[in-house]
């Protein structure tokens, strides 16, 4: 039993761990646009 909810803790760490990084790809993608429209309009 307990191998089963060390397993589900180590799912559940890497899944949000990948949450994580994807949110923060996103960020950094949002700020490129916005710093090429902010170039762009100059």
């Amino acid at each position: 039993m307990k191998s089963k909810a060390a397993l589900v803790t180590l799912l559940a760490t890497a899944l949000l761990a990948t949450a994580c990084n994807t949110v923060r790809g996103i960020g950094r993608d949002v700020q490129s646009v916005g710093k090429t429209v902010e170039k762009t309009s100059n």
